[in-house]
This record gives C-alpha cells, structure tokens and sequence, in this order.
C-alpha cells in the first residue's frame, strides 16, 4: 500500500489547491451559488433577471407565451462585458406570468440560423402537450414560497435504514403516480416499516420516463411529471414530520445527448459542460459525459449540489455511477482485481477532485447530511476525509453483497451453501470504510430480471402464495426471503438499503412504458393491495421486515460495531454472529433441525427479540416466543466456555439480546 501513498497525496493536494483557487477570497460552498446568479429570477426590487452561461454564443433571445415565440428586440439578452461568456437580460414586473412556456434561442458560428434550447439553470420544466417537447414554464406561484413546518429537522445520529423508492410507479394503479400521492398513500407505509431514510430516484427532470431518472436533462429542474415543486417540498417536510432523513438520487456521472433540451451542445459546442469527440460520448449509455477538469462544469455540479440542500432541504445523495465518473474505461468489461488499476492512468483524477469538492460542500452547508458513493470497482478512499487524500463520502453501496445473494440462490444447491463465505462476503470492508449493504434493490427487477423471491418461486408466486400453501417452492423462498434479508442487515457495515415493494417479495420485474411493451404502465407500478390481503404470504413478509428493521433501529450505531463470527458450519448449515448486544443465529438446512443446539457466548442472560419462523411472518411457529436462556459453564477441550442452547428449526433465524449477566457460583 506504501507505493501507491504518493497517488493518494497527489489526490489531495489536488483538490485542495483546486477549492481554493474556486473559492478565491470566500467559501467553496460561496462559490456553490451559481443557481443564484444564473437562471430565471425575481428581483427583490421588483422585475425579472435572467442569466445564462454560453461562450459560444454570439444572439440570445428568451421567446415564448410572453412574445407569441417570436424573437423580439425587448426579450434579447446582451453578453456581459468581461466575463467568460455570461449573458443577461432585465424585464419589467409584468414582462412575465406564472405558468407560462419559454426556452431559449441562440445563434452561434454555423449554426444556420437560431437554435432552440432549455436553460441550464431552469428550476421548472414541463413538457408541451401540444408539441410534446420539453420547455421551461415561468414558476411564480401566486400563495408564493413553501412555508416549511419543520425548519429545525436535522439528521439524527444513527444508522440509516433506507427505502429506496420511485415516485411515479409507486402506486397500485398502472400510471404515473404524483409526489402528493406518494405522501398521503406510501410514507405512511415507510413509517409503518420502521425505515429511517426515504432515498428518492429520478427527481430531476429526465425526458424518457423509461431510463429510471437516469437520463437527466435539466439538473435544477425536480420532474413536473410528478407535480410541482412545492408538493414535493410537501413530501420532504413531512418526512421529516415523521423523523425520517430523506435522500435522492443524484446522477452527475453523464447527461442526456438531447440538446434542445440538455446540456449536450449546449452553445453549438460539446464543450460548454462535457467533453468532445469519443471522450464526451458513454459508449454503453449514449449519454454526454462532464469535463470534471472544465471550472465552469464544476461550478454547476457543486451548486446542483447545495440547491437541492437549500431549495428542497433533501437531506443528502446516493450519487449514481460513480464508477463510470472514476474511469475512463467507465468500468465497462473491467475485473478490479489489483490496487494498480486504482491509481492507473484508466483513472479519471478530474473526476475525483470533483467528488471530493461536491462532498466538502455537501458538508459544509448541512453537516449531517448523508452522502453515498454507488460504486462497484471498491475505490479505496472513498470513504476516507478529504483532508486524507479521500472523496469523502460517508457510506459506500456494497454492490458485492447482492451478487454473492444472486450467485447462491441462481447457480448453487441449498445444501453447498458455504456458511464462512457467506458471512465473508456480506461483512467484506475495509476496516476504515462503512457500507450500505441490501439483499436486493430495484437493479435486479428491472427488465430482464426478476425480484429474488420471483426467482425463487418460479410461476408458484401467481398461484399459491396463500397462506397454508403446500407448495414447498413457495415455502422454501419465503423462509430464504426472510433469513437472507435479515443476515444481509445483522452483517451490514453501517447501513442497510429495501427497495419500494421488495419487502413484501413484489412479483415480477419492473418494466416501464415503452414501444416495446405497447407504452404500457403494468409493471410499472407497485401492487400494494397483494402486501395487505390477509391471506397471502407477502403480508407476512412485510410484517417480518418491519419486526427486523424496528428492532436494529432500536439499536442506534449497532451496524457500526464490527462483527464478531462465533459459528460458521458448513456441514450442519449453521451461522452465528454478532453485533453489539444482538446475536444473529442462522439455521440454512434444508431439513435438520437442530434440538439442544449449543451456541458458545459471553456470560449472560439471553432474551429471545425475534425469530423468522413466528405464524404471523408465514412460519411455522415452531420457537416458543418470548424465550430467556441463561449461559451455563461447560469444559470443552481443556477450557471452560459459556454457553447456552437453543431449538432451531431448519430455515429459521433468530435474534437474542444479551441481557445483565446474571451471578452464578463457582464461575
């Protein structure tokens, strides 16, 4: 490791020097304020001002409803003198209406005549239903600003328990659901879970419904699809009502090629935000990448940053691809199997300055908030300060874990499951580094796959997930579903991620409208009504989730303590381990029950705070509820351990919660 400490400083003396030379006499969260300048906005005094960032540039006209969308001498913006090609405009009052539809119009050298663009900055963009193009609408509400109802809500100091959830599918009916509608109908249900984080995808506008939010085009713009802005304020205020933390996805790792409504050719030239020629092109995705080395590229990503802080008080981001950021190879068709290729010339240095700047303002203006690196490639110093040559991200997804999930239940028989790896591989971090661990997430449902309980049910899951099912593949998946989520949480190493519906075992995959399956919204939904129907099996599932996440939460800072392998049984299929106070005892055999087991612990008393085979999770009820057991002194080999035992079941788990040790003579 001491080769590569030459890198990691070169790292950060990097973006050190690089924030100080942005924040020139002030702040870097100062200079993170370009949304304040640029863009569409009110004067205090009274009329409108409007500026735009296109060196290309050579005409500007704002035109829409206001000017018939003809270009006029009273509605053309004049290039600021001095500047690195700003451009501006001053209206009157009542120049402009809210609600209404308007884009730019540029001129450049061979441009063959005005260009029709979005602004970059735009906060409020709709599309069309005349033309069904995408234009900025003017947002001057007439109740005025969202008065907000919890101002002194800040992150407690816990372990995040994340539902991942997508706004628009999120209701029962197949269409595209609003953020009202997500706060009255499925927060509760978050609530009710016990989740302590809601982490929200596609808020910014994207063109293409279908790309997840993933495709954005218009960065300071939340997706008019969902409804306005002040509802969405709605949704994060009562969140926090409820004290629940609310991220979003934030995708800074490539934009939409679209360039009248994007950043792609922006001014005429690919360079005004991203790259040019095959640099500037995601081979995979199609998509624009960022210049992360260009001041102007990073004077709009690190305000992106702080107006979705300030403007909606979201409460931080899990950033989307960061290993494409990171790599010029984007990690496409790459095994990361040695520390060279971590600080090789296959990286992209730019791009980590730039993380590392976005964390250090994140922080600066909310300290707690919540920042997440989605990165497979295991980057080492992601996680580390800034201040020690790292990014600076709080948490890292631990993409490996749902891999090793998939890999078992896919390609390895029930009784060749390997206790020791498995444990290695959902526990596997580096010391210094806390991870967002999940059993699954929305990526394995996507088109093409299949929720991990579909995969284990096969067709049974249309037809006899009933309670009493004697289907033994049905029984089999959801005593797994159960015992692998719950392993998944006992052994994450600082938080823990469900994606909306996935706790109750949702059918299906998710599939949004697209030519291919006749524009339909089917499968793009989330069929709540199977979750309460009393007589089937995915009520259970989601009671069992609720049970598991409100006794970790219980526990604040357990998922930072390490944790402590006490069994690791390949033949008999038994796992223990634990976490602080909390004791997590894994039965994976098929058929043998273990009677009398004994579990070597620590002196104490024992309570028994949830088991995964209770009748109202779809159990058996085969563990006696509300169990003590105390440890009693037994020789094994030549020393004399602590010990108690246990019935348990075959496919059951349980939690037992070390209690005062209790006084017992001739210890």
């Amino acid at each position: 490791m001491k080769a590569f400490l030459p890198a990691v400083e070169r790292r950060e003396t990097r973006s050190a020097a690089l924030g100080r030379r942005l924040a020139g006499s002030g702040s870097l969260a100062d200079f993170a304020s370009a949304h304040e300048w640029f863009g569409l906005h009110r004067r205090s005094g009274g009329g409108w001002v409007f500026r735009e960032h296109a060196p290309n540039a050579t005409r500007m006209w704002l035109v829409g409803d206001f000017s018939g969308w003809r270009r006029e001498g009273a509605f053309e913006a004049r290039r600021i003198e001095g500047s690195s090609g700003d451009w501006e405009l001053s209206l009157p009052s009542n120049a402009l209406r809210h609600g209404q539809l308007w884009c730019l119009e540029m001129e450049w050298p061979g441009s063959g005549g005005p260009q029709k663009r979005v602004p970059a900055y735009a906060r409020r963009v709709v599309q069309d239903p005349a033309t069904k193009v995408f234009r900025a609408q003017v947002w001057d509400p007439p109740e005025g600003t969202y008065r907000w109802k919890h101002l002194e809500w800040r992150v407690p100091r816990r372990d995040p328990l994340i539902y991942e959830a997508h706004v628009g599918m999120a209701q029962e009916e197949p269409k595209v659901g609003t953020w009202d509608e997500f706060r009255r109908v499925v927060l509760p249900r978050v609530a009710e879970l016990g989740y302590n984080t809601l982490q929200l995808m596609a808020v910014a506008e994207h063109p293409y419904y279908g790309s997840f939010g993933y495709q954005v085009s218009n960065f300071f713009a939340p997706s008019s699809r969902f409804g306005t802005p002040e509802q969405l304020k709605a949704l994060v205020d009562a969140a926090h009502g409820l004290g629940i933390a609310v991220i979003m996805d934030l995708v800074h790792s490539h934009a939409v090629s679209n360039p009248e409504e994007g950043l792609a050719l922006f001014d005429g030239t690919p360079w005004c935000y991203c790259h040019d020629g095959e640099r500037g092109r995601h081979p995979a995705w199609g998509t624009s990448l960022f210049d992360y080395g260009r001041v102007e590229t990073l004077h709009f990503l690190l305000s992106n940053c702080r107006y979705w802080l300030d403007e909606f008080r979201f409460d931080g981001f899990r950033f989307d691809g960061v290993t494409s950021m990171l790599y010029l190879h984007h990690g496409l068709g790459v095994d990361f199997t040695s520390y060279e290729q971590y600080f090789g010339p296959d990286t992209d240095e730019d791009a980590f300055a730039c993380l590392a700047l976005e964390n250090r303002v994140i922080h600066a203006v909310r300290p707690d908030a919540i920042t997440i690196a989605e990165d497979v490639s295991g980057m080492p110093g992601l996680c580390a300060s800034v201040e020690r040559g790292g990014a600076g991200f709080d948490y890292r997804m631990a993409m490996g874990v749902t891999e090793a999930w998939g890999d078992l239940l896919r390609n390895v028989a029930d009784e060749s499951w390997g206790m020791g790896w498995l444990l290695y591989r959902l526990a596997d971090k580096r010391a210094d580094e806390r991870t967002v661990s999940y059993f699954e997430c929305h990526d394995q449902a996507l088109v093409g796959g299949k929720t991990m309980l579909f995969e284990m049910t096969g067709p049974a899951i249309y037809d006899s997930m009933h309670v009493g099912t004697d289907s033994l593949a049905v029984q089999r998946a959801v005593a797994l579903h159960k015992m692998a989520r719950l392993c998944t949480l006992g052994a994450a190493g600082g938080g823990y991620l469900c994606f909306m519906g996935n706790e109750f075992g949702h059918p299906e995959w998710i599939d949004f409208p697209r030519e291919g399956n006749g524009w339909s919204l089917d499968k793009a939904r989330r069929r709540w009504s199977l979750c309460d129907d009393p007589g089937l099996l995915f009520g259970a599932l989601a009671r069992f989730d609720s049970a598991m996440v409100r006794l970790v939460a219980a526990f604040p800072e357990l998922l930072e303590e390490p944790v402590r392998r006490l069994v690791a049984d390949d033949l008999g299929k038994t796992l223990a381990f634990a976490r602080g106070p909390l004791f997590f005892v894994f039965n994976f055999h098929s058929s043998e029950s273990r009677a009398d087991w004994p579990l070597a612990v620590p002196p104490g008393r024992y309570a028994l705070r949830l088991d995964t085979d209770r009748a109202e999770f779809g159990g058996q009820g085969r563990i006696a509820p509300d169990q003590e057991f105390s440890t009693h002194r037994v020789i094994r080999g030549d020393q004399g351990v602590q010990e108690i035992r246990i019935y348990l079941p075959a496919r059951t788990a349980m939690v037992l919660e070390r209690r005062a040790t209790p006084f017992s003579r001739g210890r």
